[in-house]
Parts: C-alpha cells; sequence; structure tokens
C-alpha cells in the first residue's frame, strides 16, 4: 500500500513544482505581498474655501481637471499605501511591484482604446483589473478601493496622479 501511495506522490509533487517553476515566463519567482488599508472617510477631507494668509494675499486649495483636490490626493495617496507599490515623484514614492505613476498613466491610457487620461486613473483606481499594464498580472492591486473611498476621494487621488503623470 505504501509504495502505491508514494508512487502516486512523487509523479503528483514533481508536476506540481514543474508547473510552478516554469510558469513565471522567466521572471524570478517571488512573492510579494502588501497589505493595503484604504483610509477612512474622513482622513483626507481638507477644506477647499479661500483662506486668507497674513500677507492678505488668498491661498486656495489646487484642483484639477477631474474636479478632486490635489494636496487632499496627495495626503490620500500616502495614508492608503499607494506608494508602497508605485514610484510617483510627487509623491517621494519609489514603490515597485505596480507601475510608475510618473509615466505609465498617459501610455496605457492610450493603450486602453486611447482612453482619456482622468477616466483611464479613474478606472484604474476602482476597477484595476479593467485594464493590466503590460508586464504586469491582474490581481496585485487592492480590488476595493472603490468601495471604501468616497466618490470625491477617488477625485482627489485621479487630481494628484494628473498632476504628476507626464501626459
Amino acid at each position: 500500500m505504501w509504495v502505491l501511495f508514494a508512487l502516486l506522490l512523487f509523479p503528483a509533487g514533481f508536476a506540481g513544482w514543474a508547473i510552478g517553476h516554469y510558469s513565471s515566463l522567466g521572471k524570478p519567482s517571488a512573492t510579494v505581498t502588501r497589505t493595503v488599508t484604504a483610509a477612512s472617510p474622513t482622513t483626507a477631507t481638507t477644506p477647499t474655501t479661500p483662506a486668507t494668509t497674513g500677507g492678505g494675499t488668498t491661498a486656495t486649495t489646487t484642483t484639477s481637471g477631474s474636479g478632486g483636490d490635489v494636496a487632499a490626493g496627495k495626503a490620500l495617496f500616502t495614508s492608503s499605501g499607494c506608494s508602497s507599490c508605485h514610484t510617483f515623484t510627487p509623491a517621494g514614492a519609489t514603490g515597485q511591484v505596480g507601475p510608475n505613476l510618473d509615466t505609465a498613466p498617459s501610455s496605457d491610457a492610450k493603450a486602453d482604446h486611447n482612453m482619456a487620461l482622468a477616466a483611464f486613473v479613474k478606472q484604474s483606481i476602482v476597477d484595476p483589473n479593467a485594464y493590466i499594464a503590460k508586464g504586469y498580472s491582474s490581481g496585485i492591486m487592492p480590488q476595493t478601493f472603490g468601495k471604501q473611498l468616497k466618490p470625491s476621494q477617488i477625485d482627489d487621488l485621479v487630481a494628484f496622479v494628473l498632476s504628476g503623470a507626464s501626459k
């Protein structure tokens, strides 16, 4: 009985090893696990009303074409863990797990049926598997940001990415 078990176990184990070993298609076989938690809805809320500085000048928050607040988007980018996976110069981020946000959004938006950049960035946040950048796999970016973040927070993130992405 043990001989039969060993004869069946060895080929199955070898086949499993071979499939796992050769399915990486030349990429190093490394498993990267990142735990990312989206900020609570009140974390990145900033006033958008103009404020008067001591010199009599008026300071306002910066917005982009997406209608979001760039400063709030930067705070949310950092607090939500985006910088641990993405390289993005305006955030001082050097992550290597996901696409480089300094350059990738514009080229990937064009590759995704010439999608408008703001719409592409928003889709990439709320439905990250809708378009997978060349060299990356689906399922790496958390799928929960679309549910955990308020629409205004998503607009803030889009505004921040658009403010620094090459166009």
